[in-house]
């Protein structure tokens, strides 16, 4: 691998707190590291926002205009590190959050991590002070296949896991879950239960808190499990 870390951020209108999370991430990263930012079309600021950090660790690319997970799967195509971590472009990574991943990520097969999270609101006053007991995150294929623990801007995992994950199949749900439990197939999955990321909520998340109906949730998990046969 030419990177040791490579960071993978999709990105969309997002520059009201993009600045933040970059610099969270940079003041973590050495100068073999690099950090991927996909942008999908925007109408702010967001690009001229990342460019004008002018760090030579920072790869800004144009994304493909098809939402979140095929942007993610655009940059992920991009990274070159041994380890990846992906990124929403409004969190915050606490100081200590590289430093604490590589540990477990270097144990003996262990293929992804995934660490707690505090549940903030817009302004980062703590709602929640750990996603892992608010939402009873547990690892195992059957218990993620039914209720997701897999959030990723909270996991890292090592770079062999894209040669089966890649390319996202059409048909799931999200990049997360999907990366989440084929590494459950294929070695060790580990929580780290340390809150390593202020998880920011406001009204324009890409993401949310909130149960699909039924039907659509059973929906998912089908077109999950064919995928995965298909997949392994």
């Amino acid at each position: 691998m030419d990177k040791r870390i490579s960071v993978v951020m999709a990105a969309c209108n997002g520059e009201k707190y993009i600045a933040d999370q970059v610099n969270s991430i940079l003041s973590q990263l050495s100068d073999c590291d690099e950090l991927i930012v996909s942008v999908d079309p925007s109408s702010d600021q967001t690009e001229q926002i990342i460019m004008s950090f002018n760090d030579p660790r920072i790869s800004v690319i144009s994304g493909p205009g098809q939402g979140i997970m095929k942007n993610f799967e655009h940059a992920l195509n991009k990274a070159q590190g041994e380890y990846i971590f992906l990124s929403d472009q409004d969190d915050v990574w606490l100081p200590d959050k590289v430093e604490k991943m590589l540990e477990v990520l270097d144990e003996d097969q262990t293929v992804l991590v995934l660490h707690d999270c505090a549940v903030t609101d817009e302004k980062l006053n703590i709602i929640e002070p750990s996603y892992f007991h608010w939402h009873r995150s547990n690892t195992g294929f059957t218990r993620n296949l039914m209720r997701n623990s897999f959030m990723g801007c909270c996991m890292g995992f090592h770079h062999d896991l894209l040669e089966l994950a890649l390319p996202f199949p059409k048909d799931i749900p999200m990049h997360d879950q999907w990366l989440g439990l084929i590494a459950t197939r294929k070695g060790k999955v580990k929580l780290l239960c340390k809150p390593l990321l202020l998880y920011r909520r406001h009204s324009q998340n890409g993401s949310s808190l909130q149960h699909s109906p039924v039907l659509f949730m059973i929906k998912n998990r089908y077109n999950l499990i064919k995928s995965i046969v298909k997949r392994i």
